[in-house]
């Protein structure tokens, strides 16, 4: 009897290799979207209402998602949704109407993790890219090879693969490679975390993670000692005589003024290392941050736009600038490293200290207008400021400069002392010319 050789989907759009990495932006909402592409993103990875891991971030309706796709096309972006929970039984009724939906919005692809969607996606919409999710913690050669054979274009590798594991990757296997190059590392094995089920009673894995991994935590020990009693003396050292006298069996491994111990893990940071991120064959360069702010998102698109560009335009003599360094800073929310891709993270790697101070810099305004006979710029106000103030601006590109806040005025031409109102349209003198889109920050 002769078997029936097996079906394997494949994809059937037409692919159009990148002559240089893509550069995808996180986006929570449609604003992040426009200020994502608008700064330089080559595509946007956002999350729908429905099979997203992100269900605390404002997310996409259709509708909005259809004015997302248009104003990326006006930039030859793109636009992909993240629909990569692992799906229980009842998480799949409706899941082929969603996928339609998805289609006919016009989103590039989706970003997928349970196979279940994989399979309905090819059979229902087999012009809809389907990517591999992170969450399927894809490591090695042979398991990209397989999701190449199910008809898979792109896969996402997980956080822990090394330089030197895509590289050999892609020696092996045809496929385009996206990994994440920055933001916030999972302190477990890529997402595979159930402490915020655990503790909460959030999925993590179906989009609720409470970030359990970044709570403070105290540390105690179990008052006996291979089955015996500590003794009254070390009960009394250690401040714990009356609860031991309660019956309390724990004592605490910390001094009431030790720092609270924490799991969280430094955040990762390839700015200094764009050239062996192409080098090794990375496709697509991904951004980490759809709950980020409009102000991290904006500056962290901005410096890795003008990175690769500046490797792509003359890769002999490329030079990491300093700027670009100081511009992350400003947006870093934690401490930096580069995660898994030259070595294995240790406890260097990890914050068991008070975490360092968030982004010290605040958005303050956005430029809506600029008039190059006065040199005046209507900004909308994101943030208080006020005259005196030491401000920066800074747009697409890298353009950027210091000055004074001077006299500010709101519409009617009324001195005003300070912008003290959330989307307050006000004026104010600017010492360079600025655009639409650029954006004004101020030191907390």
């Amino acid at each position: 009897m002769q078997t029936a050789e097996k079906h394997i989907p494949k994809y059937v759009g037409k692919r159009n290799r990148l002559v240089k990495p893509e550069l995808l932006a996180p986006a929570g909402n449609l604003e992040k979207l426009k200020f994502a592409v608008h700064y330089g993103a080559d595509a946007v990875y956002i999350g729908g209402q429905q099979y997203g891991l992100r269900s605390n971030a404002d997310n996409f309706s259709f509708e909005e998602m259809r004015e997302g796709v248009e104003f990326a096309k006006k930039y030859g972006a793109k636009v992909f949704v993240a629909t990569n929970i692992y799906a229980h039984n009842e998480d799949l009724e409706g899941i082929e109407a969603y996928l339609r939906n998805l289609h006919e919005a016009g989103i590039a692809a989706i970003i997928v993790a349970d196979p279940v969607i994989i399979e309905t996606a090819q059979r229902v919409v087999p012009e809809l890219e389907v990517h591999l999710s992170t969450q399927q913690s894809t490591v090695n050669w042979q398991a990209v090879q397989f999701w190449k054979d199910q008809g898979l274009p792109r896969v996402v590798l997980g956080r822990e693969t090394s330089l030197e594991e895509i590289e050999e990757i892609k020696r092996h296997v045809d496929i385009e490679i996206e990994s994440f190059i920055h933001g916030a590392m999972c302190s477990s094995y890529s997402g595979r975390c159930v402490l915020s089920n655990h503790f909460t009673d959030r999925d993590s894995n179906r989009g609720g993670c409470c970030q359990s991994c970044r709570w403070k935590y105290d540390l105690f020990t179990d008052a006996r000692a291979e089955g015996e009693w500590i003794s009254e003396e070390e009960a009394r050292d250690n401040k714990v005589l009356e609860k031991f006298r309660l019956g309390v069996t724990q004592l605490p491994l910390f001094e009431e003024d030790d720092n609270a111990f924490t799991m969280g893990s430094k955040d990762l940071c390839m700015i200094g290392h764009v050239p062996d991120l192409i080098d090794a064959g990375v496709d697509s360069f991904k951004i980490e941050g759809r709950m980020k702010s409009i102000h991290y998102v904006a500056t962290v698109v901005n410096v890795y736009r003008q990175a690769i560009d500046a490797y792509m335009a003359d890769p002999d003599h490329y030079v990491l600038k300093p700027e670009w360094i100081e511009e992350i800073n400003k947006a870093a929310n934690r401490p930096l490293n580069t995660g898994f891709f030259y070595d294995t993270p240790d406890h260097e790697d990890h914050i068991y200290e008070p975490e360092e101070k968030a982004a010290p810099y605040d958005f303050a305004g956005l430029v809506m207008e600029y008039d190059e006979t006065t040199g005046m710029a209507t900004i909308q106000q994101r943030n208080h400021f006020k005259p005196g103030q030491e401000v920066e601006f800074f747009g697409p590109g890298g353009t950027f400069f210091k000055q004074t806040v001077g006299t500010l005025y709101d519409e009617a031409g009324n001195e005003l002392d300070a912008a003290r109102h959330p989307l307050q349209r006000i004026k104010m003198k600017v010492e360079q010319p600025v655009s639409y889109f650029d954006m004004m920050r101020k030191k907390k």
